[in-house]
């Protein structure tokens, strides 16, 4: 058993809470475990330049930790004048995940923003911004006709090795003391979009990274129906 009771191929607590906003076009609070991340979704006309008269739309997304999120307070990136590289990562990575199911030519010249802000965090932010962003993406899409944007889902979840155990979903404690770190973002039928793995002690074979994928898998396949249940909540 684990710190908070769960087994090892168990997933924290998942909330979420579709238009927590009133003002974009879509929104949700996501929270697993004590995680928490505000994500939010909005459409523009217009995309940029280099993509003007090509009838295609574009996709964007953006990060940020709230200064207290983490527990001590940190400044924020704006008052140091740019963004560290942890956020360009991530955020980058938030962008790439939700291309990876978006058929830009059903956009047409529209943007499609994505904002996620870590309100409290406790191990896997990245993974929960991700999966959150769906659900406030798809909210926007449905409220514009444009569900066919999507060709599917995505998700993420971190899987790890502890103390010789393989372990889905790693809250803070785990992750700091992890032998194995990594971060997995796959469709809701079940392919890979994007793998972030590091020995962060002992180097790991090939059988427990096979593990490890099937353990993501695993935690996925929950994700995505729980997804669902909020992509098709009534609106508020």
């Amino acid at each position: 058993m684990r710190n908070d009771g769960r087994r090892p191929n168990e997933l924290r607590p998942l909330e979420s809470i579709p238009d927590f906003l009133e003002q974009p076009h879509g929104s949700v609070l996501y929270a697993q475990g004590k995680t928490k991340v505000l994500c939010t979704a909005s459409i523009q006309e217009g995309v940029p330049r280099w993509l003007y008269g090509k009838g295609r739309g574009w996709l964007t997304a953006e990060y940020s930790l709230l200064p207290a999120s983490t527990g001590d307070r940190t400044d924020r990136e704006a008052s140091r004048g740019k963004q560290g590289g942890r956020t360009i990562e991530i955020q980058r990575l938030i962008g790439r995940s939700i291309r990876s199911i978006t058929d830009f030519e059903a956009l047409g010249e529209r943007t499609l923003w994505l904002d996620c802000d870590v309100l409290q965090a406790d191990g896997g932010t990245r993974c929960a911004a991700i999966t959150g962003a769906y659900v406030a993406a798809r909210r926007a899409l449905d409220k514009f006709g444009l569900s066919k944007v999507f060709t599917g889902s995505v998700a993420a979840v971190s899987v790890g090795i502890v103390a010789g155990e393989a372990l889905l979903d790693l809250d803070y404690s785990e992750d700091s003391q992890a032998d194995v770190d990594m971060n997995v973002v796959m469709t809701g039928d079940s392919a890979l979009v994007e793998v972030q793995a590091t020995a962060e002690k002992t180097p790991f074979t090939r059988a427990r990274l096979d593990e490890l994928l099937e353990l993501a898998a695993e935690g996925i396949e929950e994700l995505a129906v729980a997804q669902e249940e909020a992509v098709a909540a009534p609106r508020g």
